[in-house]
Formats: C-alpha cells, sequence, structure tokens
C-alpha cells in the first residue's frame, strides 16, 4: 500500500477538483492508488454533494448575461470566496446567466434547462459541480428585465471577471432614442443602483404593507412630541415623502452628480436625445444578502482536518 502522503493527496485533488478530505477518503479505501483513487470519487460524486448539501452557500458570484433589448442575473452560490476565484466555477456562473438571459430569468424554467455542452440540465449540472469542485453550491435565484424597444443596461460592481462579481444590476430604458446614448445613462444609473440600494421603482410600487408599517411607526413618533392630531397627520405626510425619496429609486438623488434626481435625469436624457425615455424596472443583486452565514473557527478546521 502506497503511504497516503499531503503531496497525493495535493495531486487527486488537482486531477478531480474534490475536497481535501473526501480525497483523503479515496486514496485510503484504494489503498494509495491514485488513479483508483479518481475513480472512486466519480463513482461517490453524486453522494458527496448530497453530504455537502446541508453547509451554508453564502459566497461564489452574481453574474449578469444581455443581449438587444434584454438581459438577465443569476446569483450563484458556493461555501468560500476561494471557489469563486475558480476557472470552473466562473465559467459555470457565466454559462448559468447566458441560459438565463435565453428563458427570460425565470428561476424555475432556467433550473429545468439543459446546460450548454452537456445531456444534464442545469439543476443537475450544479450537483455536478459540487462532486467536482468539492463545495456545496446553490443557484439561489436568477431573473430577467426586457423592453420592446430602448436598452436593459447593466453593470457589475467588485467584477472578477467581465459581467460577474459581487453585485449585478439591470436598469430597464424604453425609448426610441439613441440606443448607445441610452446605455451610457443606464449605467451610470445601474451604478447608482448599486450605491443607493433603492427598494422600489416608484411610489406605486411601494409594498403596501411596508407602507403602513412606516406610517405607523412616524404617527408614533409624531405623537410622542404631544402634537395636535391634525399637526401629527401634516407631519407624517412630510416624513412619508423622505422616506419615498430614500427607498424609491426615481425619487433618489442621483449619486453621480449629488443633486438630480433620477426622474430629472431621465427628464433630461428625453430631451437630449428627442425622445421620450421610460424608467421601467432595475433588478440589485448582492451576493449573499440574506443568507445567514455560519461563523466558524477556520483554525480550529484545519486543525481538525490534518489530525483526521
Amino acid at each position: 500500500m502506497a503511504e497516503i502522503t499531503a503531496a497525493l493527496v495535493k495531486d487527486l485533488r488537482e486531477k478531480t477538483g474534490a475536497g481535501m478530505m473526501d480525497c483523503k477518503k479515496a486514496l485510503a479505501e484504494t489503498a494509495g492508488d491514485l488513479e483508483a483513487a479518481v475513480d472512486w470519487l466519480r463513482k461517490k460524486g453524486l453522494a458527496a454533494a448530497a453530504k455537502k448539501a446541508g453547509r451554508v452557500a453564502a459566497e461564489g458570484l452574481v453574474a449578469v448575461a444581455s443581449s438587444g433589448t434584454a438581459a438577465a442575473v443569476a446569483e450563484v452560490n458556493a461555501e468560500t470566496d476561494f471557489v469563486a476565484r475558480n476557472d470552473k466555477f466562473q465559467d459555470f456562473a457565466k454559462g448559468v446567466a447566458e441560459v438565463a438571459l435565453s428563458v427570460g430569468g425565470d428561476i424555475a424554467t432556467l433550473k429545468a434547462t439543459n446546460y450548454p455542452g452537456t445531456e444534464r440540465t442545469v439543476e443537475e449540472q450544479v450537483t455536478h459541480m459540487i462532486a467536482t469542485i468539492g463545495e456545496n453550491m446553490n443557484l439561489r435565484r436568477s431573473t430577467g428585465l426586457k423592453v420592446g424597444s430602448g436598452v436593459v443596461s447593466t453593470y457589475v460592481h467588485s467584477a472578477i471577471q467581465p459581467g460577474m462579481g459581487k453585485i449585478g444590476v439591470l436598469v430597464a430604458l424604453e425609448s426610441e432614442g439613441d440606443k448607445a446614448r441610452l446605455d451610457e445613462v443606464g449605467k451610470q444609473i445601474a451604478m447608482h443602483v448599486a450605491a443607493a440600494n433603492p427598494l422600489f421603482l416608484n411610489r406605486d410600487a411601494v409594498d403596501t404593507s411596508a407602507l403602513d408599517r412606516e406610517r405607523d411607526i412616524l404617527s408614533e413618533q409624531a405623537r410622542a412630541s404631544g402634537k395636535a392630531e391634525d399637526i401629527i397627520a401634516k407631519m407624517v405626510e412630510g416624513r412619508l415623502r423622505k422616506y419615498y425619496e430614500e427607498v424609491c429609486l426615481i425619487e433618489q438623488i442621483y449619486v453621480i452628480d449629488g443633486e438630480s434626481k433620477i426622474s430629472k435625469v431621465i427628464e433630461n436624457l428625453a430631451k437630449e436625445i428627442g425622445k421620450p425615455v421610460a424608467l421601467t424596472g432595475f433588478v440589485r443583486f448582492a451576493l449573499g444578502e440574506g443568507v445567514e452565514k455560519e461563523e466558524s473557527d477556520f483554525a480550529a478546521e484545519v486543525a481538525a482536518a490534518v489530525k483526521g
């Protein structure tokens, strides 16, 4: 039986992309035979994926893809930032975004669609990637925007490759005007969205429950001042206007110039190109937002792996 050295484990990991402990077990099961260990890992690929499925995947990449008057964004998660820098993972994230674009961004349809170059669906390809790379992964979400005429501009913040990074934004501008100029301003508005993180497009889009909750909070705050109810009502409406300016994209102050509202930016663009322009939608995906991450002692994990 060959000695199972750290170098042998490293060789197997480089050959298969599997996790360190899986490689060590494979070599133990195959008496240190490297090629037999490769086969063992391939045979156990799905079992390995299932074992890893409970681990939190909050790192990864947000990827965007666009073509013509449509664009899509998808978030693919992994356990570590290290994997996000893996070429195979980056290629996969890019491929997922392109498939998302082809199906209009619908997540259920995306998962059930064939992944290019394979006989697997996108969802099955995720499982395959888990077995290949050795970390839990998750195709968390995707969506798309489309206009009848105009552009859907894209922007990726903290991009590690073109079209993929930590924050992905889509901005839809409906217009018959010059597309190059529309896209130039659209990308700037997308940068604004990445920075300002609006929650809604405009007042009409504000969630009723969110608005009611905000009104209740503002009413109680105003009531605590001891003012009369008619004064309180006016105070609340004034503060709601401020709330709209904070959460509605169209009413936010443009971060590019620090003074114009986004609505004014759109108005000025329409005058410049001589055609009406409507900001019809936006999407902002920030990597891992809303995912509860596990706190871990990395040094203890490494020590445990060495002892194991």
